[in-house]
């Protein structure tokens, strides 16, 4: 184990399962005094008690041995689960050996929910299902080495153990995705009032400067203009990502709809862009639909540094299965050559590190064309089909 803390999402998830288990252990004490209470009581139903009260022993010292174990997250190992459930498995196969052939109840009885609540909670329904089978197998396998029928109390009892298992696992599972998806969504509201605060102080101290220094730049003329040019494009730079904080909102390890995102980000160039995507909603990863749209924003700003503040522009959304491709396209005068070059090799890398540095980040393609008849990037991702 390291020391490493686990991620966000996981530690919402232990947290849940923490408190699952703490309220766990006192359904193994309470079920544990029951199995000690009943067989003090049928005492005589044994045929070899000396065997009864080993079994008896071994499932109280176990109890209190999970109650350690399982309170620390680090010790919830397939190991302790699976001695669990082996315990009480094979607690179950002892029964016919103490209490002979004719026995009617097991030696541990409701004492197996442990085993069973556990393996629910730590592998969700699935592991409750498999807990469930090898229990009630169990059962069912003592009784017909004993030629006993199975009567309907033995099928009440796998019948609650078979559908009793997954449905506990299922809102287990159900309980961790939702304090996943509020610490997400907390997170999420927290940042949002984060970048609102920013945004307020990027536009009250940093964008009037750079303003001020593009428009007293550009009358002084000479040498300044190209520092006022500058300051232009920085203060395009900044009010694009102000505009984005409010694009895509959905909390982190969802998906959102890249569509809406796109056309939200047109309505905010005032009309001058037009987006064109499918009919319906086209659901990509919340991370992959952020840098999308950035990146889609970064074109667009370099069509009104480059082409014109009323210059229009035009998005296009494709969606085939494993892969999307946003096109970015004006009708500008294009790109001279050389030009991005010059760019990066004077510092200035928005092309590179705002469109296809984004693009490469996300293992997708950003392929730009461009004459006189315009400029076109094609912003092409992979997306993972989901199950």
């Amino acid at each position: 184990m390291t020391g490493a803390a686990p991620p966000v999402d996981e530690r919402a998830a232990v947290a849940v399962e923490d408190r699952l288990h703490r309220a766990l252990a006192l359904v193994r004490v309470v079920v544990t005094v029951n199995m000690v209470a009943l067989n003090l009581w049928r005492r005589d139903n044994y045929d070899n008690p000396a065997l009864g009260a080993a079994v008896v022993t071994v499932a109280v010292v176990w109890t209190g041995v999970a109650l350690w174990a399982y309170s620390s997250a680090r010790r919830r190992t397939p190991l302790l689960l699976g001695a669990d459930l082996a315990i009480a498995v094979g607690a179950i196969l002892l029964t016919p050996l103490a209490k002979g052939p004719d026995f009617n109840a097991t030696i541990p009885g409701f004492w197996v929910m442990g085993a069973l609540l556990a393996w629910a909670v730590h592998w969700h329904w699935k592991g409750g299902l498999a807990a469930a089978v090898a229990l009630s197998a169990a059962d069912i396998v003592i009784r017909v080495s004993v030629d006993q029928p199975i009567d309907q109390a033995n099928y009440g009892n796998v019948f609650l153990l078979m559908i009793g298992g997954p449905i506990v696992g299922y809102m287990c599972a159900s309980l961790q995705r939702m304090a996943v998806e509020r610490d997400a969504a907390q997170r999420a509201a927290a940042a949002a009032e984060e970048r609102t605060r920013l945004a307020r102080a990027v536009h009250d101290g940093v964008l009037q400067v750079l303003s001020l220094v593009q428009r007293r730049a550009g009358e002084a003329g000479g040498d300044l203009a190209e520092l006022g040019q500058l300051a232009g494009e920085q203060e395009r730079s900044l009010r694009s990502l102000i505009r984005q904080q409010d694009t895509v909102t959905a909390p982190t390890g969802s998906t959102v709809d890249l569509a809406g995102a796109l056309e939200r980000l047109g309505s905010a160039h005032a009309g001058r862009v037009d987006v064109a995507t499918p009919g319906t909603p086209v659901p990509v990863p919340t991370h992959v639909a952020q840098e999308l749209v950035a990146a889609v924003s970064a074109c667009l700003d370099n069509v009104r540094a480059h082409v014109g503040d009323t210059a229009p522009a035009w998005v296009l959304l494709d969606a085939v299965p494993g892969e999307v491709t946003v096109s970015v396209r004006d009708d500008g005068p294009g790109i001279p050559d050389g030009r991005l070059e010059a760019a990066a090799a004077s510092g200035r890398l928005g092309v590179g590190e705002s469109i296809r540095g984004r693009l490469a980040d996300l293992g997708g393609t950003a392929r730009l064309d461009t004459g006189t008849w315009g400029t076109e990037w094609e912003l092409t991702v992979p997306i993972e089909e989901q199950p």
